[in-house]
């Protein structure tokens, strides 16, 4: 990957700041996860207060003394904030402390590199890191910012850090080709569950909320499960069975988490849309995280970023098991809708419930029913079957056909159209209850 990384654990003074105006506040205890999953060992958590941040140092003079302090007093060899460092607050910081400081977007896309493990996760990784360190470029290359002299020694008229800027746009370019490709490919992929009427249903959520555990539990898979933020990086998908609803594609998804690195968000777009293309959106929630509703308010705002706010969605709150007198069950809208689900993914409890309140909102956009088609209507007949909506077929006497169907009806309201017949002429077996 881009970043090399030590073998152990790195000596690490974390630095978080209450700052009383605008900006919502971060998690110092996320902070402190996060750097445990980076592979970080915090020896010192200094904390303090600003109005606003100092434009040279972020901190004010006082307080980078005692960081300077506790970076001697522990040798340590990282300082990381838990905040967005400008690339000159970053570079002055590091001047002073005589230490690499890294922020919350680095520290984010360090451990998206620890975790990725297929060809497309570790170039949407290496693309998002490119793009970040392309604006740190002059660290560690003050020396070289003018043209070299000597003999042997004259260059094109091109600077070492022009010559670095100029290989990482064509490393960033080549990346974004290779991901434009994925992209089509799924893209691909999508059309022909499509065209065979399969849905998907996208899980969601913020990390470590269980989505990969309840993916498992569903979908009987094996994929990657741990205690820690972001153990799921590569999307993983597979093919289950519903009740009512026949087969569906379910997608384990990357853990969302507040302040998300827009620029992780541009790199995993072939990945998002998969979640944004979703028929059906599960939305997992820590049920006993204190910061549930701000997690909750989080995801939501990945989502409107990656035009998927407004998918369908079924809340699914997780972890029961952890809570007292808490039964599994299903909460229903006036209408008598499913709109969450209790359950505990990790002793099963619940989960018929949510495979239950799956199949019934799939179900609503499904139409099955017995068909009955006269001789003259031929083309219906025969997109149907090019839609693989037609499950059984009997013919009559008289030349038409008894067809037992099963297809999307916004499929179906499109094939009506091209062959310009109505929903309520055909002969449907139960007219009353198909009506759009």
């Amino acid at each position: 990957m881009f970043f090399d990384r030590p073998e152990s654990g790195e000596l690490a003074i974390l630095v978080h700041l209450e700052l009383t105006r605008g900006g919502d506040p971060e998690d110092p205890r996320e902070f402190e996860e996060l750097v445990l999953s980076a592979g970080g060992d915090p020896v010192a958590f200094v904390t303090g207060q600003r109005a606003t941040p100092t434009a040279k140092y972020f901190i004010g003079s006082g307080k980078l003394d005692e960081i300077k302090d506790l970076v001697h007093l522990h040798r340590a060899e990282i300082v990381i904030f838990n905040h967005s460092l400008s690339p000159s607050q970053e570079r002055n910081l590091e001047e002073a402390l005589q230490c690499r400081v890294l922020d919350r977007t680095g520290l984010i896309l360090d451990i998206f590199a620890q975790r990725a493990r297929t060809f497309e996760g570790k170039l949407q990784v290496e693309l998002a890191q490119l793009r970040h360190v392309a604006t740190r470029l002059i660290r560690g290359w003050t020396h070289l910012e003018r043209q070299k002299g000597g003999i042997g020694m004259r260059g094109p008229g091109e600077t070492q850090l022009e010559t670095d800027r100029r290989l990482l746009r064509v490393r960033i370019k080549s990346i974004e080709k290779r991901l434009e490709k994925v992209r089509k490919q799924r893209h691909q992929g999508r059309r022909s569950r499509e065209r065979a009427s399969v849905s998907t249903v996208s899980l969601v959520g913020y990390t470590n909320a269980g989505k990969s555990t309840l993916f498992n539990r569903i979908a009987d898979a094996d994929v990657y499960v741990e205690n820690q933020l972001f153990a799921t990086l590569d999307p993983t998908m597979r093919r289950i069975e519903l009740p009512d609803v026949g087969a569906a594609v379910l997608a384990d998804t990357v853990g969302f988490i507040s302040h998300l690195p827009h620029r992780l968000v541009q790199a995993f777009r072939a990945t998002l849309e998969e979640a944004a293309n979703s028929n059906l959106l599960l939305h997992v929630v820590d049920a006993g995280a204190e910061e549930r509703e701000h997690n909750i308010e989080q995801v939501d705002l990945v989502l409107e970023e990656i035009q998927a706010s407004e998918l369908p969605q079924l809340r699914v709150y997780n972890k029961i098991d952890l809570l007292t007198n808490m039964p599994a069950r299903i909460d229903r809208n006036e209408h008598n809708e499913p709109v969450a689900v209790w359950l505990s993914a990790q002793s099963g409890e619940g989960v018929d419930l949510l495979e239950q309140a799956i199949a019934e909102l799939l179900g609503e956009d499904v139409l099955q029913d017995r068909l009955k088609l006269s001789a003259d209507q031929g083309r219906l007949r025969a997109m149907l079957y090019e839609q693989n909506a037609v499950l059984n077929e009997h013919y009559c006497d008289d030349g038409s056909s008894d067809l037992e169907v099963r297809i999307p009806k916004a499929d179906l309201f499109r094939i009506l159209s091209t062959v310009e017949l109505d929903f309520n002429d055909l002969g449907w077996h139960e007219p009353s209850r198909n009506l759009p």
